[in-house]
């Protein structure tokens, strides 16, 4: 039996600058570096300054988690990096990084897909996952439900046409004068409020197309009445009605998916997997005989060990290594399945 390779992962795509080693299906070490308190002041991820820390960050990164998976650079059999989806100018960093170290080793590259990376965190924290199953996915820059048939097959069956759940919550809550990231900060608020605050309604729940872009106009228009009138809103109140029907709208989605697929396997992808409602609410097709898994928080964030996972499966089932001319793919996505 060949040996399992030991794969260093590099992921920088945004505001995370990470590195891992998995050997097998043993995580060795995962870094992570975060820029949060950077660019809170400014309300949101400000790309060139994303990309100069990734630059200041990537070597030692890399660095502390060689050294915490307790092997040497010599003993790397693979390279994984995510290519995209991503800020470009972030993105290049990591991939120039993984470049260089491929080339000086003399080891095959991966490019991997920041979305299916996501994804394939539940094999880290749930080793008896197989496919087939249906992830759904929510961060700040993807949002929908994907049809995982294989370890390498993915389909997306629906997506928003517009914002990212995650982009929403962290628009509506620097609306509402809540600090960045907004997520975390509307969940913490949610369960001091009462959802009964009606938005927006969903009128066609038969349907995999979501958006969210009303849901945040909705929410601000709200606000501006209520100014305009001289009247405080109730914060906690907004933050769990918009929690309720931005979770809400995305649940409906996976579970019309539950019922055309058949498919009784769900899991959570993402950094919005960390919302607290969320997991609640996809716990609940447990009733429906769901099997369902979440990631833990800590790779439910952007880090360097989903994309290891990710370039683990791409290994084991021979797929291609990519050439040392790849380059960054800002928009890359799932493809739709073709029978939607």
């Amino acid at each position: 039996m060949e040996k399992e390779k030991i794969i260093l992962g590099i992921e920088t795509s945004c505001d995370e600058t990470s590195a891992a080693v998995l050997r097998g299906d043993a995580l060795l070490s995962n870094i992570i570096s975060s820029q949060i308190e950077i660019h809170r002041r400014f309300g949101g991820v400000v790309p060139e300054i994303a990309s100069r820390n990734h630059l200041t960050a990537v070597l030692p990164v890399i660095d502390e988690a060689v050294s915490a998976a307790g092997i040497r650079l010599s003993d790397i059999d693979a390279i994984a990096v995510t290519y995209g989806a991503g800020l470009v100018g972030a993105l290049l960093v990591g991939l120039s990084a993984a470049k260089a170290l491929s080339y000086s080793l003399g080891v095959p590259l991966y490019a991997v897909n920041h979305i299916e990376a996501h994804i394939a965190a539940n094999y880290i924290s749930s080793p008896n996952l197989k496919p087939p199953f249906l992830a759904v996915v929510a961060s700040g820059g993807h949002t929908g439900v994907v049809k995982v048939s294989g370890y390498n097959k993915f389909a997306l069956l629906g997506t928003t046409s517009d914002d990212a759940i995650g982009e929403a919550f962290d628009k509506v809550a620097r609306a509402i004068g809540l600090p960045y990231p907004g997520g975390p900060e509307i969940d913490r608020r949610a369960k001091q409020g009462n959802p009964d605050i009606e938005f927006v309604s969903r009128k066609n729940k038969n349907s995999y197309v979501l958006s969210y872009s009303g849901l945040k106009t909705a929410v601000v228009s709200y606000l501006h009445n209520l100014s305009q009138r001289g009247i405080e809103p109730q914060i906690n109140d907004v933050c769990a009605s918009f929690q309720k029907t931005a979770v809400d709208m995305l649940v409906d989605t996976a579970a019309l998916a539950v019922k055309k697929t058949g498919i009784k396997t769900v899991v959570l992808a993402g950094g919005v997997a960390a919302n607290s409602y969320l997991r609640e609410r996809i716990s609940g097709f447990k009733q429906m005989g769901c099997e369902v898994h979440f990631p833990p928080m800590s790779l439910c964030t952007d880090n360097a060990a989903m994309i290891c996972a990710r370039a683990r499966d791409m290994i084991r089932e021979g797929l291609p290594s990519a050439a040392l001319d790849l380059n960054a793919v800002s928009y890359l996505k799932i493809e739709t399945e073709n029978s939607l």
